[in-house]
């Protein structure tokens, strides 16, 4: 019997990508139009054919168009529970685009006659679209395009880097889009600087900012080390047994998760019991039991 509290919790998500794909087309109507460049991806490919062929909502159709065959694959090879949300997410963004177009957005679009700080568009654009970018995959979809594309290459060739591919289509807009933007540079830049933002926002999202410290703490006093971590910290540990490689004396291992903000308090425990040392690794995000303390 399923869950209904899960139910509601997926409709719950089914709701937010159509929400995020409405964010996705304003920042496509404020910032990417009005200032005449490619973004990356799909989108970008379909941007470019609306400025070359001056189609009214050219690039919410093609989107589209481009997007349907690529899910249709993907519905075969891809878990089609992040089908359904991609289609939804590319769907939802479409219809947005051609009901944004019949507004006029040229006194809230950001655009300067001269061309003066062109550059801060795509800054702008990537970050919003890179967030909700890394919003959809963190709900188990996606904004369609290039992605969908690498999940479908993974099923047959999962050893390929995926990012490489989307490097290579991203590289071929930029360089596309000298030629379509009347053979100037500027929208080149803007590419380029676009792929770059979205990429880092989109990641940093996806790993969500749960961000920790790992301790791994080599010692022979495990059960007073322990005690002072769970005490002074209101942490748990895990205790391993080691035996050094060179002397082949047993220790132990005492791995711990700890908040940024406590490492002088670990390191003053750690300094308590001679002969212990400890190694330091960066945690992006913790999941479970894992409370901040305040």
């Amino acid at each position: 019997m399923s869950n209904p509290n899960q139910k509601k919790a997926e409709y719950k998500t089914l709701i937010l990508f159509p929400l995020f794909a409405l964010a996705m087309a304003f920042s496509y109507e404020l910032f990417i139009f009005p200032n005449n460049f490619a973004p990356s991806g799909i989108g970008g490919i379909a941007t470019m054919a609306q400025h070359l062929f001056k189609i009214n909502s050219g690039a919410a159709y093609l989107n589209l168009l481009l997007n349907l065959p690529i899910l249709a694959l993907a519905w075969k090879l891809v878990n089609r529970e992040f089908v359904i949300k991609t289609f939804l997410f590319t769907l939802s963004f479409s219809v947005f685009l051609v009901i944004l177009d019949q507004f006029d957005f040229s006194k809230f679009a950001y655009h300067t006659d001269n061309g003066t700080s062109t550059i801060l568009a795509p800054i702008a654009a990537a970050a919003v679209n890179g967030a909700f970018y890394g919003f959809s995959l963190r709900c188990h979809g996606s904004s369609g395009g290039t992605d969908v594309v690498s999940f479908c290459i993974r099923h047959y060739r999962p050893e390929y880097n995926v990012a490489w591919l989307s490097f290579a289509i991203n590289a071929v807009i930029a360089c596309a889009s000298y030629f379509v933007y009347d053979f100037k540079f500027e929208p080149v830049i803007c590419c380029i600087v676009y792929c770059f933002i979205f990429s880092l926002v989109g990641n940093q999202v996806l790993r969500g900012s749960k961000s920790a410290l790992k301790f791994e703490i080599i010692t022979q006093h495990p059960k007073e080390l322990s005690d002072d971590l769970t005490k002074q910290l209101n942490r748990g540990v895990t205790l391993i047994p080691a035996e050094g490689g060179y002397t082949h004396q047993q220790k132990s291992l005492v791995i711990c998760i700890i908040n940024k903000h406590q490492i002088a308090d670990i390191q003053a425990i750690i300094s308590k019991y001679p002969g212990s040392f400890a190694y330091i690794t960066d945690v992006s995000e913790t999941l479970g039991n894992f409370v901040k303390v305040k």
